[in-house]
């Protein structure tokens, strides 16, 4: 399904997306949690990136799998397997630290929005959610670059 899009490897064009949106994430994220000032002004694109980037990043991981199978069936190297397998691993783990980054973003954007039924909510709950929000952008900053540079090396190397 992921595997080509109009004859190129789907994986190669969706990373980008990724490598753009997990990093855009965490930014606005971070600054919602700790910027109040501007919360009406980042709001909508903090919950469209909340959304959209762990899509992304799901269609990455499925794509990257599909084809991790291509380099199998062509009969690559068992040490160049590993390296794609290293690059699939972290590829995983940002996959989960970008979904635990969305749900926390959302829960922060729908404990200060102010809605009248999460008015009964406690006024402390923001502050530990923004802690959580940037324990988990850092998360996702840190495996979006190993990710995206053990593939990188995977590929300028020769390896891919």
């Amino acid at each position: 399904m992921f595997e080509k899009i109009d004859g190129l490897p789907g994986h190669v064009l969706i990373v980008h997306a990724v490598v753009v949106f997990v990093p855009l994430l965490a930014l606005l994220a971070v600054a919602y949690g700790v910027l109040p000032r501007w919360r009406g002004r980042l709001g909508w694109a903090v919950a469209t990136l909340a959304v959209v980037t762990p899509v992304l990043a799901w269609v990455a991981t499925e794509s990257g799998e599909a084809f991790e199978e291509v380099l199998r069936e062509k009969g690559y190297p068992p040490e160049i397997l590993s390296q794609v397998e290293t690059h699939a691993e972290y590829g995983e783990l940002l996959q989960w630290a970008t979904l635990a980054l969305a749900v926390a973003a959302l829960l922060l954007l729908l404990a200060t929005s102010g809605h009248p039924r999460t008015r009964a909510l406690p006024s402390w709950l923001p502050v530990p959610l923004t802690v959580l929000v940037v324990v988990f952008a850092v998360f996702a900053l840190v495996y979006v670059y190993l990710t995206g540079e053990s593939g990188a090396r995977a590929v300028w190397t020769g390896v891919v």
